[in-house]
């Protein structure tokens, strides 16, 4: 099998101790992943972050034949493989920093659709919960919105069934790979959800939905979508995990209140009261927040216009990469003299807008 980028990414991830992070300091460094496999220890372990030990499991690293076979198994079920470098990886992901190196993605969604929307809650939902999710879904149909949520029981699955019987696209993000689906139950639910959606993974086939991959999978929810609604949650658990990523990310969160008795709702009213998340009152409301009020009417808008609609960040970064053909993120930063979050927001929010246009090695330009 010839050797692609795709093939080194994804062996990339096979290896112990390189995560998601320590994946991204990698590859900013020696810009390829083929580059890492083939630098020296000594190399390597200079890298922030990697030291002797992990560099010396890159350089051990032999398990080439299971990269092989995984990429043959997504040629065979049509699964798209979205290294970090793909133009069809979510962009909204890509810039949060614990971001996955790879993605298996089968379906027909659109991943980096204008409007996108996480909806997670309990597995053990009331008809209270059950209601708010068909209405806010139902309401969301004129906007084109897609759906993201984790496929359980509950809220996810309403929320995954709801947005099917709107003919809205909807995305199940799965904490395992896509040789099966957890819960079993669940399995022609996912395949309705491939026929107008798709289903979601950093995983590799083999890889079973233990524990602990979860909060992995959490992050993703969080990361892809504008903002993340929570209609009911206690308050331990995967949505709390997931809603305080989204929160951290810069996301909008929103919640939905209830009474203060009701346990199934204690950790919505725990985001209000920190301050953490929006109350959730309607469609109409989520939709003002979330600046969607005319997503049916299609504006045309010269650059002067445009420059108007920017704030002041975005404004600011736009005139730092129009002063240059290309520019690195780090020269963004040192430039602008903006807080990294702050950037990261106002480049994803000009990406969205088709202004700049982000290239390998972190490397932006006006499009």
């Amino acid at each position: 099998m010839q050797q692609s980028e795709t093939y080194y990414q994804i062996a990339l991830t096979q290896i112990s101790g390189i995560g998601s992070i320590q994946a991204k300091l990698l590859l900013e460094h020696f810009s390829t992943a083929e580059n890492i496999f083939k630098a020296k220890k000594k190399d390597l372990s200079n890298v922030e972050g990697i030291g002797e030990i992990k560099a010396k499991a890159i350089k051990d690293f032999n398990a080439f034949s299971l990269i092989e076979e995984e990429i043959k198994f997504c040629e065979k079920h049509h699964i798209h493989i979205l290294s970090f470098n793909n133009q069809n990886y979510p962009q909204r992901l890509k810039h949060c920093y614990d971001a996955p190196t790879v993605l298996y993605y089968r379906g027909n969604a659109n991943l980096n659709n204008k409007k996108i929307i996480s909806v997670i809650g309990t597995r053990t939902n009331s008809d209270y919960g059950k209601q708010i999710t068909e209405n806010l879904i139902e309401n969301l149909q004129q906007h084109n919105v897609t759906i993201i949520s984790g496929l359980a029981f509950g809220i996810d699955a309403i929320a995954h069934k709801t947005a099917i019987k709107n003919n809205l696209q909807t995305v199940g993000v799965l904490a395992h790979g896509l040789q099966t689906i957890y819960p079993t139950q669940h399995k022609n639910l996912a395949k309705e959800i491939l026929m107008n959606g798709g289903l979601l993974t950093e995983f590799n086939k083999n890889t079973k939905a233990d524990k602990h991959n979860f909060p992995k999978r959490n992050r993703i929810v969080a990361g892809i979508s504008d903002a993340t609604i929570v209609i009911e949650t206690a308050i331990k658990g995967g949505s709390m995990i997931t809603a305080e990523l989204a929160y951290n990310y810069n996301r909008d969160v929103f919640a939905v209140p209830a009474k203060i008795t009701d346990t199934k709702s204690a950790g919505c009213l725990k985001l209000i009261q920190q301050n953490k998340a929006i109350i959730y009152t309607s469609p109409e409301a989520l939709v003002t927040e979330l600046g969607w009020q005319e997503s049916n009417v299609l504006k045309k808008k010269n650059q002067k216009e445009l420059f108007i609609d920017l704030s002041e960040d975005e404004k600011t970064i736009f005139q730092i990469i129009k002063e240059k053909e290309q520019i690195h993120i780090d020269e963004i930063y040192l430039k602008s003299n903006i807080s990294s979050s702050s950037v990261a927001a106002a480049i994803l929010n000009l990406e969205m807008n088709n202004i700049i246009a982000s290239l390998p090695g972190k490397i932006y330009k006006l499009i």
